[in-house]
């Protein structure tokens, strides 16, 4: 591990970048100034001749990944419980051990998960669990940008409710903005059919004290859309809408089982939906209706879920699996085609998290961006970037990352995470959760 030191002004040259622009494609140079994104084209402007440069040749830059829902910590329960239907897995393996967790073991599964990230490109993560304090911590140390929010089943006593909520308010204050504003804060209960309307009514009136978006599980499974009918005479999206949840800026993970007048609704509210096909497809839980979102204005970014549930992180993947599946369960190959998945992967992302001047390589934008080597087998022929970002790569092909102008990954060594340490540190508590 060796530590970071960027100059506050330079260039990258001789560079092929994806801008992430309707399928754009740049052959020229960038330059970085203060963290910034100041110039993207083909002719070097003439103030930048002295400037500290990095030699793109062989590079394609594009924006930085954006995974806009997750739970890092749960990277220890990888592989513990697969092929299972998703209220048994919860049930009987996830929810039993995460009982277990220690602010430690969240501490070392999200830092696993940070340079899993980290190496595959994601620069920008959203994460949803407990302990939020020790995944912040991993997040300051990292360079990474990351939403954070403190997830919440109300399934519990009154005073339990109220120590849990908090618990989420007092992460918010001491959060949000901070690591030289690369951390912001949503508030999360957890989802309709774990949190009682009450309690998810007084998320919706902390959200607005504080001035900070929501974030919650919806209709993820047919079963859980129909228990919701069951408790409440009301659809998922009909529940939260009569609780004021879509009343602040907000997003919701999955929106697997969404009927026509729901997806208008959700537009009508400018509500983000996290895609998340990976996990989706592995629990069974079905197709998003990713292209009638789309069509209908609504924000669609990408999220891999928890490493448990996944079981990686590889954002790549995330996209190529948007691009593909769509294609196959609508019969139409134009229903979402590869600039649109990377723009899910990307600028989407950056917008379902409420983060701004993110997403895009562009003069004014964060310098946020990672560089892939090219100079393999399968990035050839040399005729559509885009299409072989979405199609052809893959998390192991990047090279280096930035946030904010600084080189946090450098010939796929994390310059700010002890790779090995975390390695043996997860496996250990992984072990400790087994003994207890």
């Amino acid at each position: 591990m060796t530590t970071t030191n960027s100059p506050s002004k330079w260039i990258v040259r001789n560079g092929v970048f994806a801008t992430g622009l309707q399928g754009e494609v740049v052959k020229g140079c960038m330059v970085v100034d203060q963290g910034v994104i100041a110039y993207v084209g083909i002719e070097e402007p003439e103030d930048a001749r002295d400037l500290p440069s990095v030699d793109g040749k062989g590079l394609l830059f594009m924006p930085g990944l954006v995974n806009s829902h997750g739970h890092t910590a749960m990277s220890l329960l990888r592989g513990y419980g697969d092929d299972m239907v998703l209220q048994e897995w919860l049930q009987t393996k996830m929810w039993p051990m995460e009982a277990k967790f220690t602010s430690d073991d969240v501490y070392w599964g999200s830092s696993l998960s940070i340079v899993e990230m980290l190496k595959s490109g994601t620069t920008t993560f959203l994460d949803m669990y407990d302990h939020m304090d020790r995944v912040a911590e991993a997040v300051v140390k990292s360079g990474m940008r990351a939403s954070l929010t403190r997830g919440v089943i109300g399934l519990c006593s009154e005073e339990e409710q109220e120590s849990k909520l908090a618990e989420a308010i007092a992460f918010a204050k001491a959060w949000h903005g901070q690591a030289d504003g690369r951390i912001t804060v949503m508030m999360s209960p957890h989802a309709p059919y774990t949190c009682p309307p009450a309690f998810i009514e007084r998320f919706v009136q902390a959200a607005h004290d504080l001035d900070l978006p929501l974030h919650t599980h919806m209709s993820e499974t047919a079963a859980e859309v129909e228990q919701n009918v069951r408790d409440y005479g009301l659809r998922p999206v009909a529940h939260l809408e009569k609780l004021g949840f879509f009343s602040r800026p907000s997003m919701v993970a999955h929106a697997v089982h969404l009927t026509d007048e729901e997806i208008e609704m959700l537009a009508a509210h400018k509500v983000a939906v996290s895609h998340n096909p990976g996990s989706n497809l592995k629990l069974a839980s079905g197709v998003a209706r990713v292209p009638q979102l789309l069509k209908a204005g609504v924000v669609v970014s990408l999220g891999t879920d928890g490493p448990a549930s996944n079981n990686n992180l590889d954002m790549f993947e995330e996209m190529r699996l948007a691009a593909l599946i769509h294609k196959g369960v609508s019969g139409d190959p134009t229903a979402v085609p590869a600039a649109e998945a990377l723009r899910m992967g990307t600028l989407y992302g950056a917008q379902s998290l409420y983060l701004d001047n993110l997403g895009i390589l562009a003069a004014g934008m964060k310098a946020d961006f990672v560089a892939l080597d090219t100079e393999q087998a399968h990035f050839l022929p040399r005729t559509d970037y885009v299409s072989h970002i979405v199609y052809s790569a893959a998390g192991q092909d990047v090279r280096h990352v930035w946030v904010d102008g600084v080189r946090i990954v450098k010939n796929r060594e994390c310059l700010t995470m002890d790779e090995e340490k975390i390695r043996f540190e997860a496996q250990a508590a992984f072990e400790g959760l087994l003994a207890r």
